[in-house]
């Protein structure tokens, strides 16, 4: 892709300089960037180029480690894409984000920006009239939490809920994204 090149040049370019701030400074240019997609057009196209690459290792207090590569958060980022586009998120579309350092939140937010929806990053640590604020100033279609379906009783809306991890009444789970197609087709392209 034509974007993917004329940024990948100019991050080889400052990297090739950063030693030489005189000449990084005067002779950088940022790319012109007509459409461009954070997810599909640099993040998929590292998982293209060497998608056994890690992309993501979280290491827990208790020691305990989680690793993804490339090819498997674009495989799976495309899977929570298209699962949550079939539940009716769509471009512009804004959803709340729950959750903490987990891999969960990771793939959310590739298969957000593939979507061209808007995440609204919230704090695990958000009360409920925390969520009421977001909630009456975002109206948001979805919103995302583990373990903190609690927090959003009471908390006025219509948007779909999702639980991470345990299952939650009333809620959607988010392991049903493990059915959906692993390809991704953007429905327009990201200006």
């Amino acid at each position: 892709m034509a974007a993917t090149a004329r940024l990948r040049a100019a991050r080889d370019f400052l990297l090739n300089h950063r030693a030489d701030y005189a000449t990084a400074y005067r002779d950088y240019r940022p790319p012109a960037l007509e459409e461009f997609n954070w997810a599909l057009d640099w993040f998929d196209a590292i998982a293209a180029d060497g998608g056994d690459r890690p992309a993501l290792w979280i290491v827990e207090p208790d020691g305990g480690e989680t690793r993804r590569t490339f090819a498997e958060l674009r495989t799976r980022s495309n899977q929570v894409a298209n699962w949550l586009r079939e539940r009716g998120v769509a471009r512009g579309d804004r959803v709340i984000v729950m959750l903490g350092n987990q891999v969960e939140l990771w793939e959310t937010i590739l298969a957000t920006m593939k979507l061209g929806a808007v995440i609204i990053p919230a704090t695990p640590m958000l009360g409920p009239a925390d969520l009421v604020d977001r909630v009456n100033a975002a109206t948001p279609v979805m919103s995302l939490c583990r373990r903190r379906a609690s927090k959003f009783e009471g908390v006025p809306g219509t948007y779909t809920k999702i639980a991470v991890g345990e299952p939650v009444a009333g809620w959607l789970s988010y392991a049903d994204a493990d059915g959906a197609d692993t390809s991704f087709k953007p429905d327009a392209v990201t200006m």
